[in-house]
Protein backbone atom coordinates (compact mmCIF):
# COMPACT_ATOMS: atom_id res chain seq x y z
CA UNK A 1 0.00 0.00 0.00
CA UNK A 2 1.41 3.70 -0.88
CA UNK A 3 1.30 5.78 1.35
CA UNK A 4 -0.09 9.61 0.48
CA UNK A 5 2.08 12.22 1.73
CA UNK A 6 1.45 14.57 4.16
CA UNK A 7 -0.47 17.86 3.02
CA UNK A 8 2.23 20.85 3.42
CA UNK A 9 0.18 23.93 4.42
CA UNK A 10 1.51 27.19 2.45
CA UNK A 11 0.19 30.61 3.81
CA UNK A 12 0.18 33.30 1.34
CA UNK A 13 -0.26 36.67 2.85
CA UNK A 14 -1.67 39.91 1.07
CA UNK A 15 -1.89 37.88 -2.33
CA UNK A 16 -1.67 39.61 -5.36
CA UNK A 17 -2.94 38.72 -9.17
CA UNK A 18 0.10 36.81 -10.31
CA UNK A 19 -0.39 34.72 -6.68
CA UNK A 20 -3.51 33.79 -7.36
CA UNK A 21 -2.55 32.32 -10.57
CA UNK A 22 0.27 30.42 -8.95
CA UNK A 23 -1.89 28.72 -6.25
CA UNK A 24 -3.89 26.38 -9.00
CA UNK A 25 -0.43 24.23 -9.73
CA UNK A 26 0.82 24.50 -6.28
CA UNK A 27 -2.47 22.84 -4.99
CA UNK A 28 -2.07 20.00 -7.89
CA UNK A 29 1.58 19.03 -6.68
CA UNK A 30 0.52 18.53 -2.73
CA UNK A 31 0.28 22.20 -1.04
CA UNK A 32 -2.52 22.99 1.12
CA UNK A 33 -2.66 26.86 -0.27
CA UNK A 34 -4.52 29.24 2.42
CA UNK A 35 -4.27 32.72 2.10
CA UNK A 36 -5.05 35.78 4.19
CA UNK A 37 -3.95 39.51 5.04
CA UNK A 38 -1.38 40.65 7.16
CA UNK A 39 -3.63 41.91 10.11
CA UNK A 40 -5.05 37.96 9.88
CA UNK A 41 -1.64 35.92 9.38
CA UNK A 42 -0.74 35.43 12.90
CA UNK A 43 -3.94 33.27 13.46
CA UNK A 44 -3.10 30.83 10.79
CA UNK A 45 -0.88 27.97 10.72
CA UNK A 46 1.46 26.65 8.53
CA UNK A 47 4.46 25.11 7.22
CA UNK A 48 6.06 27.79 4.69
CA UNK A 49 4.64 31.26 3.88
CA UNK A 50 4.37 33.67 0.66
CA UNK A 51 4.28 37.13 1.90
CA UNK A 52 3.97 40.31 -1.03
CA UNK A 53 6.10 43.01 0.32
CA UNK A 54 4.71 46.31 -0.14
CA UNK A 55 6.18 49.83 0.60
CA UNK A 56 4.29 50.20 3.43
CA UNK A 57 6.18 47.34 5.33
CA UNK A 58 9.30 48.81 4.76
CA UNK A 59 7.51 52.44 6.58
CA UNK A 60 6.24 50.00 9.34
CA UNK A 61 8.02 46.83 9.61
CA UNK A 62 7.07 45.35 13.04
CA UNK A 63 3.89 43.96 11.74
CA UNK A 64 5.94 41.65 9.29
CA UNK A 65 8.74 41.05 11.94
CA UNK A 66 6.36 39.82 14.33
CA UNK A 67 4.63 37.39 12.02
CA UNK A 68 8.07 35.69 11.18
CA UNK A 69 9.49 35.94 14.75
CA UNK A 70 6.15 33.86 16.39
CA UNK A 71 5.54 31.57 13.32
CA UNK A 72 8.40 29.35 13.89
CA UNK A 73 8.50 28.61 9.83
CA UNK A 74 10.82 29.94 6.85
CA UNK A 75 9.04 32.38 4.69
CA UNK A 76 9.68 33.94 0.78
CA UNK A 77 9.03 37.19 0.21
CA UNK A 78 7.58 38.42 -3.30
CA UNK A 79 8.62 41.72 -4.69
CA UNK A 80 8.03 43.66 -7.24
CA UNK A 81 10.44 45.91 -9.08
CA UNK A 82 9.13 49.07 -7.23
CA UNK A 83 9.69 47.26 -3.81
CA UNK A 84 13.26 46.24 -5.52
CA UNK A 85 14.51 49.54 -5.53
CA UNK A 86 13.69 50.85 -2.07
CA UNK A 87 16.52 51.74 0.04
CA UNK A 88 17.83 48.92 2.59
CA UNK A 89 14.89 46.40 0.70
CA UNK A 90 17.76 43.49 0.44
CA UNK A 91 18.91 44.03 3.90
CA UNK A 92 15.53 43.99 5.48
CA UNK A 93 14.65 40.34 2.72
CA UNK A 94 18.46 38.86 3.68
CA UNK A 95 17.71 39.16 7.31
CA UNK A 96 13.69 37.91 7.55
CA UNK A 97 13.27 35.77 4.73
CA UNK A 98 14.54 32.68 3.66
CA UNK A 99 14.50 33.36 0.00
CA UNK A 100 12.78 35.75 -2.54
CA UNK A 101 10.88 35.94 -5.77
CA UNK A 102 10.40 39.19 -8.23
CA UNK A 103 7.48 39.53 -10.01
CA UNK A 104 6.16 37.79 -12.81
CA UNK A 105 7.12 34.58 -11.04
CA UNK A 106 9.37 31.78 -12.57
CA UNK A 107 6.87 28.71 -12.12
CA UNK A 108 9.38 25.62 -11.48
CA UNK A 109 11.73 28.20 -9.28
CA UNK A 110 9.10 28.83 -6.93
CA UNK A 111 8.38 24.98 -6.85
CA UNK A 112 11.57 24.43 -6.00
CA UNK A 113 12.24 27.09 -3.26
CA UNK A 114 8.92 26.23 -1.97
CA UNK A 115 10.27 22.57 -1.23
CA UNK A 116 13.54 23.73 0.25
CA UNK A 117 11.73 26.01 2.60
CA UNK A 118 9.45 22.95 3.84
CA UNK A 119 12.33 21.16 4.57
CA UNK A 120 14.12 23.79 6.39
CA UNK A 121 11.15 24.80 8.34
CA UNK A 122 10.97 21.02 9.45
CA UNK A 123 14.63 21.13 10.68
CA UNK A 124 14.21 24.41 12.29
CA UNK A 125 10.87 22.54 13.91
CA UNK A 126 13.00 19.68 15.40
CA UNK A 127 15.41 22.12 17.25
CA UNK A 128 12.69 24.26 18.49
CA UNK A 129 12.36 24.25 22.17
CA UNK A 130 9.39 26.01 23.24
CA UNK A 131 9.85 27.75 26.55
CA UNK A 132 6.10 28.64 28.37
CA UNK A 133 7.98 29.57 31.77
CA UNK A 134 8.25 32.89 32.87
CA UNK A 135 11.39 34.94 31.62
CA UNK A 136 14.54 33.13 32.21
CA UNK A 137 13.35 30.83 34.82
CA UNK A 138 15.17 28.14 35.56
CA UNK A 139 15.47 26.66 32.48
CA UNK A 140 16.95 23.20 31.95
CA UNK A 141 16.18 19.68 32.50
CA UNK A 142 19.20 18.30 33.76
CA UNK A 143 19.93 16.28 37.21
CA UNK A 144 20.88 19.60 39.34
CA UNK A 145 18.00 21.81 37.83
CA UNK A 146 15.50 19.38 38.43
CA UNK A 147 16.50 18.97 41.76
CA UNK A 148 16.95 22.48 42.39
CA UNK A 149 13.11 22.86 41.46
CA UNK A 150 12.46 20.28 43.54
CA UNK A 151 13.74 21.50 46.64
CA UNK A 152 12.13 24.97 45.90
CA UNK A 153 8.69 23.62 45.66
CA UNK A 154 9.29 22.46 49.38
CA UNK A 155 10.70 25.55 50.76
CA UNK A 156 8.59 28.11 48.64
CA UNK A 157 5.42 27.46 51.76
CA UNK A 158 7.37 27.95 54.84
CA UNK A 159 8.03 30.97 56.20
CA UNK A 160 11.98 30.33 57.65
CA UNK A 161 14.43 32.80 55.98
CA UNK A 162 16.57 30.77 52.87
CA UNK A 163 20.42 31.29 52.07
CA UNK A 164 21.16 30.99 48.80
CA UNK A 165 24.77 30.31 47.86
CA UNK A 166 25.93 29.80 44.51
CA UNK A 167 28.61 31.35 42.60
CA UNK A 168 27.68 35.15 40.47
CA UNK A 169 25.69 34.24 37.46
CA UNK A 170 24.39 31.68 38.36
CA UNK A 171 20.08 32.77 39.08
CA UNK A 172 20.35 33.28 42.74
CA UNK A 173 18.17 36.23 42.72
CA UNK A 174 15.79 34.04 40.39
CA UNK A 175 15.70 31.46 43.14
CA UNK A 176 14.42 33.86 45.05
CA UNK A 177 12.06 35.46 43.22
CA UNK A 178 10.69 31.80 42.76
CA UNK A 179 10.21 30.90 46.34
CA UNK A 180 8.03 34.05 46.71
CA UNK A 181 5.70 33.15 43.46
CA UNK A 182 5.25 30.15 45.05
CA UNK A 183 4.87 30.83 48.42
CA UNK A 184 1.90 32.19 50.48
CA UNK A 185 3.23 35.96 49.87
CA UNK A 186 3.19 35.80 46.12
CA UNK A 187 0.60 38.62 46.15
CA UNK A 188 2.60 40.74 48.51
CA UNK A 189 5.78 42.54 47.26
CA UNK A 190 8.97 41.26 46.55
CA UNK A 191 11.63 43.63 47.38
CA UNK A 192 15.35 43.04 46.05
CA UNK A 193 18.38 45.27 47.59
CA UNK A 194 22.05 44.50 46.33
CA UNK A 195 23.74 44.93 49.84
CA UNK A 196 26.78 45.57 47.69
CA UNK A 197 25.99 48.02 45.61
CA UNK A 198 24.63 50.50 47.60
CA UNK A 199 27.19 52.76 49.20
CA UNK A 200 28.12 52.53 52.95
CA UNK A 201 26.91 55.51 54.16
CA UNK A 202 23.48 55.16 52.64
CA UNK A 203 22.85 51.78 53.39
CA UNK A 204 20.96 52.63 56.98
CA UNK A 205 18.45 55.04 55.20
CA UNK A 206 17.89 51.95 52.45
CA UNK A 207 16.83 49.54 54.65
CA UNK A 208 15.21 50.99 57.27
CA UNK A 209 14.17 54.56 56.45
CA UNK A 210 14.12 57.73 57.54
CA UNK A 211 12.44 60.70 59.19
CA UNK A 212 12.47 64.33 58.17
CA UNK A 213 14.82 66.16 59.56
CA UNK A 214 17.14 62.87 60.26
CA UNK A 215 20.31 64.52 58.63
CA UNK A 216 21.41 66.91 56.03
CA UNK A 217 18.98 66.73 52.91
CA UNK A 218 16.34 64.68 54.36
CA UNK A 219 13.30 67.26 53.59
CA UNK A 220 10.77 64.31 54.02
CA UNK A 221 10.02 60.82 55.63
CA UNK A 222 11.57 58.11 53.56
CA UNK A 223 9.94 54.66 53.80
CA UNK A 224 12.88 52.19 53.88
CA UNK A 225 13.50 48.95 52.02
CA UNK A 226 12.63 46.74 54.54
CA UNK A 227 8.86 48.41 54.90
CA UNK A 228 8.05 48.61 51.87
CA UNK A 229 8.24 44.80 51.48
CA UNK A 230 5.40 44.63 54.43
CA UNK A 231 3.45 40.97 54.68
CA UNK A 232 5.71 39.96 51.08
CA UNK A 233 9.53 38.49 50.69
CA UNK A 234 12.40 40.76 51.24
CA UNK A 235 16.04 39.47 49.44
CA UNK A 236 18.91 40.45 50.45
CA UNK A 237 21.83 39.75 47.48
CA UNK A 238 25.40 39.95 48.43
CA UNK A 239 24.88 39.68 52.31
CA UNK A 240 28.51 39.36 52.73
CA UNK A 241 29.32 42.58 51.98
CA UNK A 242 26.81 44.09 54.40
CA UNK A 243 29.24 46.61 57.01
CA UNK A 244 28.98 45.09 60.74
CA UNK A 245 27.25 47.59 62.07
CA UNK A 246 24.11 47.06 59.76
CA UNK A 247 24.85 43.11 60.20
CA UNK A 248 23.93 44.37 64.05
CA UNK A 249 20.50 46.33 63.31
CA UNK A 250 19.57 43.60 60.29
CA UNK A 251 20.09 40.95 63.21
CA UNK A 252 17.74 42.99 65.79
CA UNK A 253 15.16 43.01 62.99
CA UNK A 254 15.12 39.65 62.51
CA UNK A 255 14.72 38.70 66.53
CA UNK A 256 12.22 41.82 67.45
CA UNK A 257 10.39 41.88 63.72
CA UNK A 258 9.99 45.39 64.03
CA UNK A 259 12.33 48.58 62.69
CA UNK A 260 12.94 52.40 63.92
CA UNK A 261 13.69 54.80 61.08
CA UNK A 262 16.49 56.75 61.03
CA UNK A 263 15.59 59.63 63.14
CA UNK A 264 12.96 57.63 64.75
CA UNK A 265 12.10 56.43 68.30
CA UNK A 266 8.86 54.67 67.06
CA UNK A 267 8.84 51.13 66.78
CA UNK A 268 7.12 49.57 63.60
CA UNK A 269 6.03 45.99 63.20
CA UNK A 270 7.14 44.77 59.88
CA UNK A 271 6.00 41.35 58.80
CA UNK A 272 8.74 40.01 55.93
CA UNK A 273 10.70 37.20 55.38
CA UNK A 274 13.99 37.36 54.52
CA UNK A 275 16.09 35.99 51.90
CA UNK A 276 19.75 36.52 51.12
CA UNK A 277 21.95 35.45 49.05
CA UNK A 278 26.07 35.32 48.74
CA UNK A 279 29.10 34.13 46.56
CA UNK A 280 31.31 34.57 49.21
CA UNK A 281 32.50 32.25 51.88
CA UNK A 282 30.50 33.37 55.03
CA UNK A 283 32.54 30.45 57.65
CA UNK A 284 35.62 32.40 56.48
CA UNK A 285 34.11 35.72 56.72
CA UNK A 286 33.05 34.93 60.17
CA UNK A 287 36.33 33.59 60.66
CA UNK A 288 38.02 36.60 59.50
CA UNK A 289 35.37 38.80 61.91
CA UNK A 290 34.05 40.05 58.73
CA UNK A 291 30.47 38.48 59.68
CA UNK A 292 28.68 37.48 62.12
CA UNK A 293 28.14 34.40 63.25
CA UNK A 294 24.62 34.42 65.15
CA UNK A 295 23.41 36.49 62.02
CA UNK A 296 24.47 33.55 60.31
CA UNK A 297 22.87 31.63 61.93
CA UNK A 298 19.27 33.44 61.77
CA UNK A 299 19.64 33.92 57.90
CA UNK A 300 20.76 30.08 57.37
CA UNK A 301 17.76 28.41 58.78
CA UNK A 302 17.08 26.68 55.11
CA UNK A 303 19.97 27.09 52.62
CA UNK A 304 19.90 26.16 48.42
CA UNK A 305 22.79 26.30 46.36
CA UNK A 306 22.86 26.89 42.72
CA UNK A 307 24.80 24.92 40.42
CA UNK A 308 27.51 26.49 37.78
CA UNK A 309 26.51 26.36 34.11
CA UNK A 310 29.56 24.07 33.93
CA UNK A 311 27.58 21.39 35.67
CA UNK A 312 24.53 21.53 34.27
CA UNK A 313 25.27 19.29 31.04
CA UNK A 314 22.81 19.09 28.20
CA UNK A 315 21.15 22.45 29.37
CA UNK A 316 23.47 25.04 27.20
CA UNK A 317 21.35 24.01 24.05
CA UNK A 318 18.13 24.99 25.44
CA UNK A 319 19.43 28.12 27.55
CA UNK A 320 20.79 29.30 24.43
CA UNK A 321 18.11 28.85 22.00
CA UNK A 322 15.58 30.36 25.16
CA UNK A 323 18.36 34.00 25.20
CA UNK A 324 18.60 33.70 21.45
CA UNK A 325 14.93 34.20 20.74
CA UNK A 326 14.37 36.40 23.66
CA UNK A 327 17.46 39.78 23.05
CA UNK A 328 16.25 38.86 19.32
CA UNK A 329 13.22 41.63 20.52
CA UNK A 330 15.60 43.88 21.14
CA UNK A 331 17.95 44.07 18.44
CA UNK A 332 15.30 43.88 15.97
CA UNK A 333 16.97 40.82 13.61
CA UNK A 334 15.36 37.10 13.94
CA UNK A 335 16.52 34.34 16.43
CA UNK A 336 19.28 32.21 14.83
CA UNK A 337 19.95 28.84 15.64
CA UNK A 338 23.34 27.75 16.78
CA UNK A 339 25.99 26.26 13.79
CA UNK A 340 27.52 22.53 14.63
CA UNK A 341 31.52 24.33 15.65
CA UNK A 342 28.84 26.77 18.08
CA UNK A 343 27.76 24.10 19.67
CA UNK A 344 31.39 22.21 19.92
CA UNK A 345 32.55 25.60 20.93
CA UNK A 346 29.82 26.53 23.98
CA UNK A 347 29.96 22.62 25.20
CA UNK A 348 33.91 22.92 25.39
CA UNK A 349 34.07 26.27 27.41
CA UNK A 350 34.04 26.76 31.04
CA UNK A 351 31.76 29.41 31.21
CA UNK A 352 33.37 30.99 34.63
CA UNK A 353 30.30 34.00 34.46
CA UNK A 354 27.96 31.02 34.01
CA UNK A 355 24.64 31.62 32.65
CA UNK A 356 24.85 35.62 32.39
CA UNK A 357 27.98 35.13 30.52
CA UNK A 358 25.81 32.69 28.62
CA UNK A 359 23.44 35.09 28.03
CA UNK A 360 25.85 37.91 27.35
CA UNK A 361 27.38 35.95 24.60
CA UNK A 362 24.01 35.05 23.04
CA UNK A 363 23.38 38.36 23.00
CA UNK A 364 26.54 39.33 21.19
CA UNK A 365 26.15 36.66 18.90
CA UNK A 366 22.90 38.07 17.62
CA UNK A 367 24.57 41.74 16.62
CA UNK A 368 27.23 40.09 14.60
CA UNK A 369 25.74 37.01 13.37
CA UNK A 370 25.84 37.62 9.52
CA UNK A 371 24.58 33.94 8.18
CA UNK A 372 21.48 32.53 9.02
CA UNK A 373 23.12 30.61 12.01
CA UNK A 374 25.05 32.03 14.97
CA UNK A 375 29.11 30.86 15.02
CA UNK A 376 31.27 30.33 17.37
CA UNK A 377 33.17 33.72 16.13
CA UNK A 378 30.18 35.63 16.77
CA UNK A 379 30.14 34.18 20.37
CA UNK A 380 33.76 35.21 21.36
CA UNK A 381 35.16 31.72 21.49
CA UNK A 382 36.82 31.27 18.90
CA UNK A 383 41.00 31.19 20.15
CA UNK A 384 40.02 30.21 22.90
CA UNK A 385 43.24 28.48 24.51
CA UNK A 386 42.41 24.86 25.69
CA UNK A 387 43.67 23.99 29.15
CA UNK A 388 46.06 21.15 28.75
CA UNK A 389 45.24 18.13 31.19
CA UNK A 390 48.05 16.93 32.91
CA UNK A 391 49.62 13.61 32.59
CA UNK A 392 47.65 10.40 33.52
CA UNK A 393 47.44 6.92 33.02
CA UNK A 394 45.92 5.31 30.10
CA UNK A 395 42.60 4.81 32.16
CA UNK A 396 42.81 8.21 33.01
CA UNK A 397 42.32 9.08 29.22
CA UNK A 398 39.53 6.79 28.48
CA UNK A 399 37.48 8.33 31.46
CA UNK A 400 37.94 11.84 30.56
CA UNK A 401 37.35 10.87 26.25
CA UNK A 402 33.99 8.92 27.36
CA UNK A 403 32.98 11.88 29.79
CA UNK A 404 33.58 14.10 26.96
CA UNK A 405 32.00 12.17 24.62
CA UNK A 406 28.59 12.15 26.91
CA UNK A 407 28.61 15.72 27.36
CA UNK A 408 28.76 16.52 23.60
CA UNK A 409 26.00 13.96 22.76
CA UNK A 410 23.70 15.64 25.18
CA UNK A 411 24.49 19.48 24.29
CA UNK A 412 23.39 18.42 21.12
CA UNK A 413 20.19 15.46 21.84
CA UNK A 414 19.32 16.36 25.34
CA UNK A 415 15.34 16.28 24.45
CA UNK A 416 15.80 12.84 23.09
CA UNK A 417 18.17 10.20 24.80
CA UNK A 418 17.36 7.62 22.35
CA UNK A 419 18.88 9.62 19.52
CA UNK A 420 21.70 10.23 21.79
CA UNK A 421 22.38 6.95 22.69
CA UNK A 422 22.27 6.00 18.86
CA UNK A 423 24.86 8.46 18.10
CA UNK A 424 27.26 7.13 20.68
CA UNK A 425 26.73 3.59 19.12
CA UNK A 426 25.52 2.17 22.84
CA UNK A 427 22.23 0.85 23.87
CA UNK A 428 19.81 2.63 26.21
CA UNK A 429 20.32 1.16 29.28
CA UNK A 430 24.28 1.42 28.37
CA UNK A 431 24.02 5.08 27.93
CA UNK A 432 21.90 5.32 31.58
CA UNK A 433 24.76 3.62 33.22
CA UNK A 434 27.25 5.37 31.63
CA UNK A 435 25.59 9.02 33.04
CA UNK A 436 25.05 7.22 36.36
CA UNK A 437 28.81 6.38 36.13
CA UNK A 438 30.17 10.13 35.48
CA UNK A 439 26.98 11.45 37.93
CA UNK A 440 25.83 13.49 34.79
CA UNK A 441 21.79 14.15 34.65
Amino acid sequence: MIETPALRRLLVVDPCDDCHRLLPGLRTIGWDVDSCTLENASHRSCDVGLLRLQPVHFERPEAVKELISRSGTEWIAVLNQEVLRLQNAGDFVCEWFFDFHTLPFDVSRVQVTLGRAFGMARLRGQGTIHVHQPEHELLGDSRPIRELRKLLSKLAPTESPVLIRGESGTGKELVARTLHRQSQRHSKPFVAINCGAIPEHLIQSELFGHEKGAFTGAHQRKVGRIEAANGGTLFLDEIGDLPLELQANLLRFLQEKHIERVGGSQPIPVDVRVLAATHVDLEAAIEAKCFREDLYYRLNVLQVVTVPLRERHGDLALLANHFSHFYSQETGRRPRSFSEDALIAMGKHDWPGNVRELANRVRRGLVLAEGRQIEARDLGLIGQQTITAPMGTLEDYKTRAERQALCDVLNRHSDNLSVAARVLGVSRPTFYRLLHKHQIR
